[in-house]
């Protein structure tokens, strides 16, 4: 493994405590995180600010027990993929999803500088239609 992929892999493998604490540290100061077309939280956030706001605390207040779970990493150089299942309930309908989905990270100076999310949306929309 090299040192990207340990970047990528400590904000996923620990508690979301241990996982936001790293994600936070491993943010460059102008990352631009950007959220698939469709999903509930699309566009792109630019600095740990903005995308804690616009996403992180969003996930955190709408949805019961919501997780990424990994299942497999790739590193090529500077970019990283991450292969995984999101799993949660949608507080507002009750209704539960699981969603597959791959995030592509570019890492520049040890810190992320850009990742971008390719997720089923259908699956997260469907957990949140009454």
């Amino acid at each position: 493994m090299g040192a990207n992929l340990d970047l990528i892999r400590a904000t996923y493998e620990g508690s979301s405590e241990e996982n936001g604490r790293n994600l936070l540290a491993a943010l460059a100061p102008d990352a631009e995180w950007t959220e698939a077309e469709g999903f509930p939280y699309a566009g792109t956030y630019v600095g740990p600010a903005a995308i804690i706001a616009g996403v992180f605390q969003r996930l955190g207040t709408e949805w019961v027990d919501y997780r990424a779970t990994v299942h497999s990493f790739m590193e090529d150089g500077d970019r990283v993929a991450a292969f995984g299942v999101y799993s949660g309930t949608y507080k507002a309908t009750g209704k539960a999803m699981r969603a597959e989905f791959v995030h592509l990270y570019e890492v520049r100076d040890g810190k992320i500088a850009r990742m971008r999310q390719y997720v089923d949306t259908a699956m997260v929309r469907q957990a949140m239609t009454a």
